[in-house]
């Protein structure tokens, strides 16, 4: 006979601290998912998903790398079940990337002239104030800010 496969996750210690934020956010994110995007540019349709990705995973990694609150254990569980992107995490531990609001904005190939984004110049370095990413609707996500 062939295996059953079960979906029983077992939760490391601490799980029960961080489940609400992280189920009050899934709901948020559902919700940017299902929202109409009548009248917004293609562009435009993406920027809630991306915050609140960004604050899910700015959530646990303040929790475990700036905070110290929550185990190894569960801070590893959180990024291999998807709760986090490890990725940006790893940037946001390099100097200069403190800040970093979604990795499309530091990879030439997807601007203009193979730089990186907008958002990545320093406030003092614009020629316009106020400026939004196209990727993601950030507003300025440069470390030097």
């Amino acid at each position: 006979m062939p295996k059953v496969k079960t979906n029983r996750v077992t939760y490391p210690e601490g799980w029960e601290l961080i489940e609400p934020t992280l189920h009050e956010l899934q709901a948020k994110m559902r919700e940017a998912e299902n929202d109409p995007h009548d009248g917004k540019r293609n562009c435009e349709t993406l920027w809630p998903i991306f915050k609140i990705a960004h604050q899910k995973s700015r959530y646990i990694f303040d929790l475990y790398h700036q905070r110290k609150e929550i185990s190894k254990e569960l801070y590893e569980f959180c990024l291999d079940q998807g709760y986090a992107d490890h990725n940006l995490i790893a940037k946001w531990k390099k100097p200069g990337y403190e800040r970093l609001c979604c990795l499309g904005c530091m990879q030439p190939r997807n601007h203009n002239f193979a730089t990186t984004c907008v958002c990545r110049v320093p406030k003092n370095l614009r020629e316009e104030k106020v400026i939004e990413c196209v990727h993601c609707g950030c507003k300025g996500c440069a470390s030097g800010d």
